[in-house]
């Protein structure tokens, strides 16, 4: 099994020194910065398949790191760690590129466990069973990251793209938001949060919006569902 390689990019010396002794031990090989310019440069240097940022960086911030690294890779997982709790940090984290959160403090299970979490729906994702989803009309191509309704083109954010996925290949299954939540989001779901609606809205605005048929529904009190009944 090929060993997975975590760039780690943390500016407490003493927190990420014992990041990486407890990530090492759990059979990872890890790449720490303790800034985000020498963030960058590490991963640009090597393959990494998963990474985590504090989003306060010196050089900087996290968010920018983040979406730096998404012009080069759109596929690694990447998790922040922050103090910031709110809808807006989060949804400005998300709109980064980033996969997940762990809210400072944490604990270290918590931090494996998303790891673990993530890399194994990168493994899945790296070999679908088909490269393309269809849904009615609708259209995903996996690889590319491409959605088409009909004939017009529609671009997605990468969180909003996973969504859309998700619930794609759930079409017809009424899906809770805490399905979507451990699903797309890989967080333990939280019910003060509406992050999750205000994602489906964002997709919702995309591809039903301009189109007569609309696929995303909402059952109230149990989630939603992308209904295809053509």
């Amino acid at each position: 099994m090929e060993e997975k390689r975590i760039l780690l990019v943390e500016d407490e010396i003493k927190i990420a020194d014992t990041l990486k002794q407890g990530l090492s031990e759990n059979g990872y090989t890890v790449d720490a910065a303790y800034d985000g310019l020498s963030g960058l440069s590490l991963f640009e240097s090597a393959k990494y398949h998963l990474i985590v940022l504090d989003i306060n960086l010196p050089g900087m911030k996290g968010y920018e790191l983040c979406q730096r690294i998404r012009v080069y890779n759109e596929d690694v997982p990447i998790i922040l760690l922050t103090a910031l709790t709110s809808l807006n940090d989060k949804i400005e984290g998300y709109d980064s590129g980033a996969d997940d959160f762990v809210i400072k403090p944490y604990e270290f299970k918590e931090l494996l466990m998303k790891i673990r979490a993530l890399l194994k729906r990168a493994w899945n994702h790296a070999s679908p069973s088909g490269n393309v989803l269809k849904a009615g009309d609708l259209e995903l191509n996996i690889s590319t990251r491409e959605v088409k309704r009909g004939k017009s083109d529609i671009k997605l954010t990468i969180k909003e793209f996973q969504l859309l996925e998700y619930l794609v290949r759930n079409k017809n299954r009424v899906l809770s938001r805490a399905d979507i939540a451990i699903n797309v989001w890989d967080i333990d779901f939280d019910t003060n949060t509406n992050v999750i609606d205000v994602y489906i809205n964002y997709v919702r605005n995309k591809i039903d919006k301009p189109f007569h048929q609309k696929l995303i529904q909402t059952q109230v009190g149990k989630g939603y569902v992308l209904k295809v009944n053509y």
